[in-house]
């Protein structure tokens, strides 16, 4: 049932991955290569202890979340009907991080999490969505998301659910291309070229966009929008 779904999936939106942009499509560096103007930072911990350094910084021109303490970095400004280019790799050793999009309210979920939907990288789960405050849905959802009387998008539900395919990241170090297309209420991925997950009815078409610091470190070295 997995690989029916999977080349069903890929039929339909690898079209879409290859197509030609549109000739009045624009293209947008969210990270500069330089510093971290049109973004601000959330990170509770730094609340109550300002002398804490930010997770978030720039080295050797790449994005680096830290990964600790804790918190999300956001766009200043809200965006809708884009697709999103990011290239990460885990610096050191593989963990957690993800892309939040669609983002609103800050800390509805554990005091920390932003409404928004998560796009999963962590490590050997990128590409799964996560509920936060907002929902989408899948085809097979009950087989991805578990009984259907637990799903939801605060806490003790089931939030995840599980994209499509294994193996489509590269190993430790190398760079990964994550590409999310949000238009109207579909949100498609892709992961270094293979189409991973795609949903619909998601209750948010806009939003700012997010980078977490999630426990590991992470270097981004593009962060392009396009729309």
């Amino acid at each position: 049932m997995k690989y029916i779904i999977y080349v069903l999936l890929a039929l339909t939106i690898c079209s879409a991955c290859h197509a030609p942009l549109s000739s009045t499509a624009r293209s947008i560096q969210l990270f500069n290569g330089k510093n971290l103007n049109g973004w601000h930072i959330d990170i509770p911990d730094m609340d109550k202890d300002p002398n804490l350094k930010s997770p978030f910084l720039v080295r050797n021109k790449e994005l680096i979340s830290m990964g600790k303490p804790g918190g999300h970095l956001i766009t200043d400004a809200i965006y809708k009907d884009y697709t999103l280019d990011v290239e990460y790799r885990f610096v050191n050793t593989p963990g957690n991080c993800g892309v939040l999009v669609h983002a609103s309210r800050p800390r509805i979920l554990y005091k920390m999490f932003p409404k928004s939907i998560e796009v999963q990288m962590m490590h050997e789960n990128a590409g799964d969505f996560w509920c936060i405050g907002e929902d989408i849905t899948v085809p097979d959802m009950e087989a991805r998301r578990g009984p259907k009387e637990n799903w939801g998008s605060t806490e003790g539900k089931e939030r995840r659910i599980k994209n499509l395919t294994d193996g489509s990241e590269k190993p430790l170090g190398e760079w990964n291309h994550l590409k999310i297309e949000c238009k109207g209420n579909t949100i498609k991925v892709w992961v270094n070229s293979i189409p991973v997950n795609e949903g619909y009815n998601c209750t948010v078409s806009s939003g700012q966009i997010a980078l977490q610091a999630e426990g590991a470190e992470v270097a981004f070295r593009k962060v392009q929008l396009t729309y």
